[in-house]
């Protein structure tokens, strides 16, 4: 039986909508733009260990295809691991009734969704190249001390197997810890859906102007294009 465990929140007075940060993002074939949310909702869900059979093809997939070393994310084959892992599906029915209970429609049976591989990762923002996205991530791998970190809250995840985080792509973040591989499924929710938006709190079309004038995804504050420290987490013009 797979149960829904812990549902919280991170969203601090003042903090939820940076006015000067915002992403740029494809809806279509036209850019457009929106608020960048410190919103982070996270929950523990109760799963079945994974397979050994699977565990010991994705370390020799990671091994020798991959080459995995410290702050790489890697992708998997979700088809081959789905042939060894037989409660996938009840994992996603476990996400899927997560999202549920926070009020979002059924939205990952239409998301894209990969099987994918870190060993920590260095902080980072997503928006450059999924600004018009929010990321359900749900980890499949035990309690190694690691931890999902947002400099902007300051908020420390930690990382075992079932924790479950619904998040803006264009938020810094980095899995900080020991350097243990983490394996985690990922769905792509697309922010322009009302309810994702209205649940990161995120406000569309916030600068028209600007994004008609772009190229390519990205994210700014205060008029300019920022990049993320990857040691430090800090916003870097």
């Amino acid at each position: 039986m797979l149960a829904l465990q812990k549902k919280r929140d991170i969203d601090e007075p003042g903090m939820t909508i940076d006015e000067q940060h915002t992403a740029y993002f494809w809806h279509g074939d036209a850019l457009r733009s929106r608020s960048v949310s410190t919103r982070v909702h996270w929950g523990q869900l109760t799963l079945p260990a994974l397979p050994p059979r699977l565990l010991a093809d994705c370390e020799r997939e990671l091994a020798l295809n991959l080459a995995l070393a410290s702050g790489d994310v890697e992708a998997l084959s979700l088809p081959r691991a789905r042939s060894r892992w037989p409660q996938y599906r009840q994992c996603v029915q476990a996400a899927a009734d997560w999202l549920g209970a926070l009020g979002l429609p059924p939205l990952l049976a239409s998301s894209e969704v990969a099987l994918m591989a870190c060993c920590g990762t260095r902080y980072h923002h997503d928006g450059d190249q999924y600004g018009g996205k929010a990321f359900c991530n749900l980890f499949l791998s035990e309690d190694s001390g690691a931890a999902l970190h947002f400099p902007a809250t300051g908020h420390r995840i930690p990382l075992s197997r079932g924790t479950v985080v619904l998040f803006d792509t264009a938020q810094c973040h980095a899995v900080t810890g020991p350097e243990a591989t983490q394996l985690f499924l990922t769905w792509e929710l697309p922010m322009a859906h009302a309810q994702v938006a209205q649940a990161l709190q995120i406000e569309l079309d916030t600068d028209p102007l600007t994004a008609s004038q772009l190229q390519e995804e990205q994210v700014w504050i205060r008029g300019a294009r920022v990049q993320v420290c990857p040691d430090s987490g800090q916003w870097l013009a």
